[in-house]
């Protein structure tokens, strides 16, 4: 799907010291792609990775609830923004620049202002990967991402539900559309276990594995549907931090398979570029 180096847009500059760009995005809103996002950047920390993640869901911006901090970010030296940091992970988001219940009411332009901003502006230094958290749907925020850096690839969240997939696809044709490469698809809130250990589908396990295999793309893992990863983010204390929960190992194993994708498009761009 697309190399990254041949079709790296002519505005997109590599943010020095940052080696992978990994978007995270969904076709609607409700799957869990910001709970994804989160935790598969805990997860790469846990790994020893340096991680920053950027949460430019502009309709919810929920990482910092996830992630258990709020307060407004520094500013240092000629406006340059220190991120946040929380559990090994910096991170930046809409919401703290509009903190409360009022909602970011914005135009394409200001839009594009931010996502620069949070890109070029926020402090990040040296970082292994930098993951940004994508509002749900096909818009403004993906395309303005794509004109400013280029992006190693991007994860597809979905649950198994046709409805959710139906709309998964149409993630994977507009990052087609803008040559961005896909490392591969999740699957969220996969099947529940109850404590008597019976298991039920509530949403179609299985479906985005299938819908993985039909593009020729990879399936990175599911998660079951599980109440503790929504405590955990509304607690701020992301799933993934757990070692021995089976939650935190289905977290891991994602950023696992994150990481190779990464490793081998990168290797990829990297070729391209030497050979022209």
């Amino acid at each position: 799907m697309g190399h990254m180096g041949a079709g790296a847009p002519q505005g997109a500059k590599a943010l020095p010291g940052v080696q992978y760009i990994v978007a995270v995005g969904s076709g609607k809103g409700g799957v869990g792609k910001t709970t994804v996002a989160v935790n598969l950047a805990v997860s790469l920390a846990k790994m020893g990775h340096r991680v920053g993640l950027i949460d430019a869901d502009i309709y919810g911006p929920n990482v910092p609830t996830m992630l258990g901090q709020s307060r407004q970010p520094n500013i240092i030296g000629d406006s340059r923004i220190e991120p946040l940091v929380a559990h090994g992970v910096k991170f930046i988001s809409v919401g703290l620049i509009s903190p409360g219940d009022k909602p970011m009411v914005m135009r394409g332009p200001m839009l594009h202002q931010i996502i620069r901003q949070f890109l070029q502006q926020v402090e990040w230094g040296e970082l292994d990967f930098l993951i940004v958290d994508l509002p749900p749907g096909t818009g403004d925020v993906v395309i303005s991402l794509v004109q400013t850096v280029p992006l190693t690839g991007a994860v597809v969240v979905s649950t198994g539900s046709s409805v959710a997939l139906q709309d998964a696809r149409k993630a994977l044709e507009m990052f087609h559309q803008v040559n961005v490469e896909v490392l591969g698809l999740v699957e969220n809130m996969s099947q529940m276990t109850l404590p008597d250990g019976s298991v039920i589908d509530v949403f179609g396990a299985g479906g985005t594995e299938q819908t993985a295999k039909q593009f020729g793309l990879q399936f990175l893992g599911s998660i079951d549907l599980d109440p503790q990863v929504r405590e955990g983010g509304d607690r701020g204390l992301p799933a993934a931090l757990g070692s021995e929960s089976k939650r935190a190992q289905e977290f891991a194993a994602i950023a696992k398979r994150v990481e190779q994708r990464a490793m081998e498009v990168g290797a990829k761009s990297e070729d391209f570029l030497e050979i022209t």
